[in-house]
């Protein structure tokens, strides 16, 4: 097939063009023999036979006596029969039946007498609790078909059958090779500029969870010889081989060049997002995948592209996909030219599964780690309105969707620490929290997605959080308004204010980099009300419109030097040591509707609320108070 630079190819087409083409170039599993007892879990290479009879004796299958049948016949309750010293012998279960016996009668169901003789009541049957030989497996019997995995019964039939070691399909050794002037192994302290090499552990624990085996060579920089040199050398050590980064077309992107050169590249661009870029090919019968450098669009091809190679070798079917019906909280829009796989976090809302979108760039590892869920939008689809009834692959399973609770708000570091004792207090208790501001919380409540929504949005014109945005949007009431924590909310700036920042006005001084949060957040409203209380032209402040969504992403741009300046909590401070500029303290209170409010994760999530342990984690973050948290606040 004709190399076409960056095609984009449907991700079927190229999935099977990419397995035909490897199988017509001889890839294909290798086999190895190895001891029974180490082989749980392996795939039989070919179909197992016993070597022997299990049991390969006449066995005694109870305690008892053995003895000949014809000796107890016309035993009765009434008319009883006394078996002398020589004609039975005492057995355990499992001992061999002694010459001359074919039956063994229960200890249970004998008398012993005083001279040696014992009485029966009943006469014993021809071969009663006895064990034949081959009762379990006959020798020459297949024991295990090919290509099955071996389960610990069956390694206790192989062994009872004499079968002491197994051919198996041994498990393909994939070859991870990490690429790039700026990758470093991982440490704590990495300077600006490097970035941590983590997708070799990423990648390795995928396909070691799928039953291959990993090695992840040394970082290679990005020059062509030394990257060919590592790629002929993972060819030659393993099965398969990941190509690291360099998939793309930048000016230091030498997979493609590599590959082409060491043997044939199949496809230069998948319609997939993310993971376009990814390079199917091959050296001999060898694959090489190459893989972006973004930690979400490796995952994503190594699951779609290697997977099914890995799959293939150990002749294991694919796994199921369990999907589920959801009701998608915000729009998803999607690009007609690909096939796109969106992260959701999910929880079910009264009988509705409710899945939250989360951050979709290629670099946000994080968004898999929190995903329930994988949305898959077609290639030619738009992609889907808030509201709409969405098949979504479960990464998580029902069961513990049935027991989270969804909040979805205002963010605020103490939603973690909630949802951790949650989950420490009831282990099937679960907390899945989406950060859309507050205005966004109480448009999901009022949808009905919602257990929870973080709310602290101020009334400007008498002072009070929260009590007339619940009138507005909830006349009819419906919802309860939950006290959680007061908080302080100020300027986070660099460590030692090197711009001496001092009150908030100073955002709008020459040479002062913003930083915002999102429109519709309480802190948005907040801030928004005091350029208005100070007169500032919010125009003229640099960076206004640079939005981020949540309090610590806000601290981590001034932390990176790329800002000066954000509105947050002084909690998001302390974490990144920050210097902090009090501005005044708010309430972040909690909304839950009437129809959650006797849920059991909605009642041990107030429980916890009002917990001791709460406040005391609460107040060692810094920057908050708490008066009665878990209180009911009368709404009028």
């Amino acid at each position: 097939m004709s190399f076409e630079y960056l095609t984009n190819i449907p991700l079927d087409k190229a999935r099977a063009d990419y397995l035909n083409l490897l199988r017509e170039n001889g890839f294909a599993a290798a086999t190895e023999v190895i001891p029974v007892w180490d082989a749980c879990g392996r795939v039989t290479a070919h179909a197992v036979y016993a070597h022997i009879c299990a049991p390969h004796y006449a066995a005694s299958a109870m305690d008892g006596v053995a003895v000949s049948a014809k000796d107890t016949f016309g035993a009765t309750e009434t008319t009883p029969v006394t078996l002398r010293a020589d004609q039975y012998t005492v057995l355990d279960t499992g001992d061999p039946i002694p010459e001359g016996c074919d039956a063994v009668i229960m200890v249970e169901d004998i008398v012993k007498n005083g001279d040696g003789t014992v009485t029966i009541h009943a006469a014993a049957a021809p071969w009663q609790h006895i064990r034949q030989i081959g009762e379990d497996i006959c020798a020459g019997e297949m024991i295990l078909p090919s290509h099955v995995s071996v389960s610990p019964s069956a390694i206790g039939a192989m062994i009872a059958g004499g079968v002491l070691e197994v051919e198996v399909i041994r498990r393909p050794v994939v070859g991870i090779i990490p690429t790039g002037d700026e990758i470093i192994p991982p440490c704590t302290d990495p300077k600006p500029g490097d970035i941590l090499e983590f997708n070799g552990s990423i990648f390795s624990a995928m396909v070691r969870q799928w039953g291959a085996e990993a090695r992840v060579y040394p970082i290679v920089p990005d020059k062509f010889d030394e990257i060919k040199n590592m790629v002929a050398k993972a060819a030659a050590e393993c099965d398969m081989v990941i190509l690291n980064a360099g998939s793309s077309a930048g000016r230091e992107d030498y997979s493609v060049k590599v590959i082409r050169e060491l043997g044939e590249v199949l496809y230069h661009g998948i319609a997939m997002k993310p993971g376009k870029p990814a390079i199917l090919g091959r050296q001999g019968a060898i694959p090489i995948l190459g893989v972006p450098g973004y930690p979400v669009s490796g995952i994503i091809v190594v699951e779609q592209l290697l997977k099914p190679l890995i799959d293939h070798w150990l002749k294991a079917p694919a796994a199921p996909r369990q999907y589920a019906k959801a009701i998608l909280t915000r729009p998803v829009v999607s690009g007609l030219k690909y096939q796109e796989f969106v992260r959701v976090r999910m929880g079910y809302v009264g009988d509705r599964l409710m899945a939250s979108p989360l951050s979709r760039g290629s670099g946000v590892v994080s968004s898999f780690m929190k995903a329930d869920g994988i949305l898959e939008v077609p290639q030619g689809l738009e992609g889907y309105e808030a509201g709409a009834e969405v098949d979504v692959r479960l990464l998580s399973p029902a069961e513990k969707l049935k027991n989270t609770v969804v909040v979805i708000g205002s963010h605020d570091p103490l939603l973690d620490e909630l949802g951790d004792m949650l989950h420490v207090a009831d282990s099937e208790l679960f907390m899945s929290s989406s950060h859309v501001g507050s205005m966004g919380g109480i448009m999901a409540i009022r949808r009905g997605e919602a257990h929870a929504a973080g709310c602290h949005l101020l009334n400007t014109e008498n002072g009070v959080y929260n009590i007339s945005f619940i009138k507005k949007y909830f006349p009819k009431g419906g919802v309860k308004l939950i006290r959680c924590v007061g908080r302080q909310q100020g300027l986070m700036v660099a460590k030692g204010n090197p711009l001496n920042i001092r009150k908030f006005a100073d955002i709008a001084n020459p040479g002062i980099r913003y930083v915002n949060r999102q429109k519709g957040s309480g802190t948005r409203v907040l801030t928004d009300y005091l350029c208005k209380q100070e007169n500032l032209d919010t125009a003229a402040i640099y960076g206004y419109d640079r939005e981020e969504l949540t309090h610590t992403s806000v601290a981590a741009q001034i932390v990176s030097g790329s800002a000066d300046a954000g509105m947050g909590i002084y909690s998001a401070a302390k974490l990144y040591d920050l210097d902090f500029i009090p501005i005044c303290i708010e309430e972040y209170d909690l909304i839950v509707p009437d129809h959650a409010w006797d849920t059991p994760q909605v009642q041990q999530l107030i429980s916890t609320l009002k917990s001791d342990e709460f406040k005391e984690k609460i107040l060692t973050m810094g920057g908050y108070t708490v008066e009665n948290p878990g209180e009911v606040i009368a709404v009028e």
